[in-house]
């Protein structure tokens, strides 16, 4: 009877602390995460332009879509299904799309066919010299260049403090445990539907928000950045 009764004393116990323990966990471990990786600094800031639109005190995606922006339309729409539409709640978030002059009529259809009767208010195209769009994209760290027609499908994201996001490293919990090669991911290629839903949409941004939102709320602890130095290090 006694030995019953140590059971079901010890069957209680566990069933109320286990979900205290979890709780305890959860709010421990809740602001215990990895800011998105710093891979460039001093992002160069757009020339002044029509709409005023400017990088500095936004976190944007940043996108090059040359002279012939109707031939990166799919780039374009997976861009705007999959990572727009999740982040354009966001106080300051904007995706801006470069484009020389000459492409104005092109990249108006394209936003038309886009935009249908959606609200494309963050959704910026603006339009500069074919020299200031080397000079924006030269300041990026990428391993790409752009095309004959200042184009790429691979789009960056710039904080609020003109500092290029990504990852310095992007092995695999697998790939870590393996000890493989360390690689980076500096851009996200919109033809890549899995790169931009599960990386950037799910993942980096929803970071990188996280972060923005802590040093609102002055729980941000910039020590975490260590880790980031520490792989740049590494890194080069």
């Amino acid at each position: 009877m006694e030995l019953s009764s140590r059971k079901r004393n010890l069957v209680l116990s566990i069933l109320f602390f286990l979900p205290v323990a979890f709780i305890l966990v959860m709010l421990l471990s809740k602001d215990n995460y990895n800011p998105l990786d710093i891979v460039q600094k001093g992002i160069v800031e757009l020339p002044a332009n029509k709409d005023n639109i400017q990088l500095k005190d936004h976190i944007t995606i940043l996108s090059f879509l040359g002279e012939k922006p109707m031939e990166n339309s799919t780039a374009a729409f997976n861009l705007k299904e999959l990572v727009y539409d999740r982040s354009k709640g966001f106080k300051t978030f904007q995706v801006v799309m470069l484009l020389p002059y000459d492409a104005k009529s092109e990249a108006e259809e394209l936003l038309k066919e886009i935009k249908s009767y959606e609200d494309l208010r963050f959704w910026h195209l603006v339009y500069m010299e074919d020299s200031d769009i080397k000079r924006v994209f030269n300041s990026l760290r990428s391993e790409v260049e752009l095309d004959e027609n200042l184009s790429t499908n691979m789009v960056f994201i710039v904080d609020r403090d003109l500092n290029q996001r990504g990852r310095l490293d992007d092995r695999t919990e697998n790939e870590i445990e393996a000890n493989k090669p360390l690689y980076s991911l500096y851009s996200y290629d919109c033809v890549e539907v899995a790169e931009l839903k599960n990386k950037m949409a799910a993942e980096d941004m929803r970071v990188l928000f996280k972060e923005y939102r802590d040093k609102r709320k002055g729980d941000f602890d910039d020590s975490s950045q260590r880790r980031s130095k520490d792989l740049k290090q590494t890194n080069e």
